[in-house]
């Protein structure tokens, strides 16, 4: 009969845990200084660790697991004392302690053990790019808006409850997680267009404002049109971008609303996305660059909890009236109360369809949708035309009506 400690799976926990001790212990290794001034652990003390741990594990003895972590912890708190580097962080002791725990999970989960050290590898590696990032880089707002965000995402959106008040709308949970994505997206503009705002890159810098407001960076770049800061094609190139963005963020909506949405809105809108990128790149090849960036720079706050918190709010409204008006009216009623609503605001009429019908029901609700993207569409014409003239506005329409009119054939021939 075999030995069960040699067994294939023994050997590739063992393999593994090596690894990973090796993986860690050769990037702590290239920071260990030297002589008397050296740190805690190299190459071969994280090696042996994680091995270690593993070994603890096999036995069987969950009070040998315990006797070496604790024999490590003690180790780490030797070397703390021990430091004479006059600069005495816990960097290293908390990593060869979180080596000691992946070599255990080696003999659990292997996959999730590699990954785990991979994730620690990476960041020990980023010790300057993490605190330049976090003391150079990010504002005291940003940094106070990064804790706001995680409070919302953490702490606040577990505690709601998730079961809708009326039907299948006003439900306290899918009304924060919209909040929550409403907030993510800001901040990831935000923070793009700090990136992209010094290299005056109009394109992505509009494809990022999209994620906002699609119709406010048509409005903008308008303007931007009107008082002469750029040509027509080049600004209408733009604003196509920025309805990429449109379209991915239905998806997310999609997914925080009704997952079942998903998988019917996902090739549609990326074929439409595609087409859209492509066909704004090109009219946006060879333009020259403005004069001044048509875009607002970015100040200092990543996000606006009160607009985010309005705009989730009136999702919500829009929600319970198109379920109202289908109550009251039928199918006719939802129809009629999503090409309202979405004249002004795409992804609250949508997400209003999508939490009130499912793919393929009687309501017809995938033509529903697509409706709803034509007349926002209509609307993105109407707005381009009012706020940077009819050249600006002819020169999006093209565009606009070729994207949005494929994903609405698609989503109608599709079914």
């Amino acid at each position: 009969m075999a030995d069960p400690l040699l067994q294939p799976a023994t050997l590739a926990a063992l393999a593994t845990a090596l690894g990973c001790g090796l993986l860690v212990g050769l990037e702590r290794e290239r920071r260990k200084r030297r002589g008397p001034r050296r740190a805690l652990a190299g190459l071969r003390t994280f090696a042996l660790t994680s091995v270690s741990g593993v070994v603890a594990m096999l036995t069987g003895l969950p009070a040998l697991v315990a006797v070496g972590a604790l024999l490590v912890v003690g180790l780490t708190v030797a070397g703390y004392l021990r430091d004479r580097s006059g600069d005495p962080g816990v960097t290293t002791e908390v990593a060869l302690f979180l080596t000691y725990l992946i070599g255990v999970l080696c003999a659990l989960s292997l996959p999730l053990a590699a990954g785990l050290a991979v994730v620690l590898t990476a960041l020990l590696a980023a010790r300057e790019a993490l605190h330049r990032f976090a003391t150079v880089w990010l504002t005291p707002d940003e940094v106070r808006d990064g804790v706001v965000l995680l409070a919302v995402v953490l702490i606040g959106l577990p505690l709601l409850p998730d079961r809708p008040y009326w039907g299948p709308v006003l439900n306290p949970h899918v009304i924060g997680q919209l909040l929550a994505l409403l907030l993510v997206l800001q901040s990831l503009a935000h923070l793009c267009r700090r990136l992209l705002a010094a290299r005056h890159a109009l394109a992505l810098s509009s494809l990022a404002s999209g994620f906002v407001s699609s119709t406010a960076t048509v409005a903008t770049l308008g303007v931007a049109v009107r008082e002469g800061r750029g040509s027509a094609g080049a600004m209408a190139g733009a604003a196509l971008l920025s309805c990429v963005a449109t379209l991915l963020q239905l998806l997310l909506v999609a997914a925080a609303v009704q997952p079942a949405w998903w998988p019917v809105l996902l090739w549609p809108c990326l074929g439409g996305a595609a087409l859209a990128l492509a066909w704004g790149g090109w009219m946006l090849r060879g333009a020259a660059p403005a004069p001044s960036e048509p875009l607002p720079p970015a100040d200092g706050r990543m996000f606006s909890l009160r607009a985010a918190a309005w705009i989730a709010a009136l999702l919500a409204g829009i929600q319970v009236a198109v379920y109202a008006m289908g109550l009251w009216l039928g199918p006719q009623g939802l129809l009629a109360a999503t090409l309202l609503a979405s004249w002004a605001e795409l992804h609250s009429a949508v997400a209003a369809v999508m939490a009130t019908a499912l793919p393929g029901d009687a309501q017809r609700a995938e033509a529903t949708i697509a409706a709803a993207l034509v007349v926002h569409a209509i609307s993105k014409c109407v707005n381009a035309g009012v706020t940077g003239g009819w050249r600006y506005a002819l020169a999006l329409a093209p565009g606009l009506v070729a994207h949005t009119g494929a994903v609405a054939a698609w989503l109608v021939l599709g079914r």
